[in-house]
């Protein structure tokens, strides 16, 4: 696949994920609890990636699915990708007072106002996927349920926990970091693939095939967070670069080295992109891997 097609193809899934989320959220301007909607909206808007909501895109139609099948879901994704930066950027969290360049939620509304807006987007995801039209019941209920435990003790907000006590902590071993980034970051990555091959109605083996993948892309994916936290600018990266260090994080890079870091990136990139070889037609998700270990934000 070519960078011109490669493009293209990420052009058009960001434009149709950014406006499906548009077309379903609740369309009012003058609600009583409008300025609800105002910071939801705010925090969707802030730009990003739309990696995880592209991943179950992709994956659906490397099964045989349609975006039809797939898109609620996709977008419920970012949805809850979006919720839990809200409420990390808290000052009861990581305090961190920008997010892509723009001031947080919690800055640009009011620390009550970012909790509800964070609330509202964790809620929404299972309306969307619950009320799709198209897709088969059984779907629904595997969506939601891989969607649930993805967020939940064993995901997003367990993974948050384990990073505010670890940050008390010098004795962090490596495994343990490891774990936290499987919950923090992983666990939604893990969904992503795994919710596109149910939309489209994979068997075990491929859902299987996408697990593997996706848990290494995902701790790659955070390590190189790391990385770009020493490496990157603060207009690259939208936000202060050190701020791990300033928050006593326990980091890849803190904890082992830049270069050690880079290299176990690496090594966890080539795993996944070997993994893809087994999965004719995934020459998109080949260029995406490859772009997501280099990337500069």
């Amino acid at each position: 696949m070519t960078q011109t097609i490669f493009r293209t193809q990420m052009q058009n899934n960001i434009a149709l994920i950014e406006q499906t989320i548009d077309r379903m959220l609740p369309q009012t301007n003058d609600a009583p609890q409008q300025t609800l909607l105002d910071a939801m909206r705010y925090s969707l808007s802030a730009g990003g990636k739309r990696i995880r909501p592209t991943l179950a895109l992709e994956f659906c139609r490397l099964c045989g699915g349609s975006d039809q099948q797939v898109l609620p879901a996709a977008c419920a994704l970012e949805l809850l990708h979006t919720a839990t930066l809200i409420h990390d950027d808290m000052p009861e969290m990581d305090n961190d007072a920008l997010r892509r360049g723009k001031p947080s939620c919690h800055v640009a509304f009011d620390p009550a106002t970012a909790l509800l807006a964070g609330d509202t987007l964790f809620a929404l995801p299972f309306e969307w996927i619950a009320a799709a039209e198209g897709v088969a019941d059984a779907h629904k209920v595997a969506l939601s349920l891989e969607l649930a435990k993805a967020t939940g003790f064993y995901g997003a907000c367990g993974g948050q926990q384990m990073d505010l006590q670890n940050e008390s902590r010098q004795d962090v071993t490596l495994e343990e970091l490891k774990q936290m980034y499987a919950y923090k970051t992983g666990a939604l990555i893990i969904a992503a693939c795994r919710m596109g091959c149910i939309a489209a109605g994979a068997d075990n083996n491929m859902l299987e095939l996408a697990t593997q993948y996706a848990a290494r892309l995902g701790l790659a994916f955070q390590i190189v967070d790391d990385i770009l936290d020493v490496t990157s600018t603060e207009e690259l990266l939208g936000k202060p670069i050190g701020s791990d260090l300033e928050q006593n994080k326990n980091t890849f890079v803190s904890l082992y080295g830049l270069e050690q870091a880079q290299q176990e990136a690496k090594l966890l990139t080539d795993e996944a992109l070997a993994l893809l070889q087994q999965l004719p037609g995934s020459d998109f998700l080949t260029e995406l891997t490859k772009l997501l270990l280099s990337r500069k934000s």
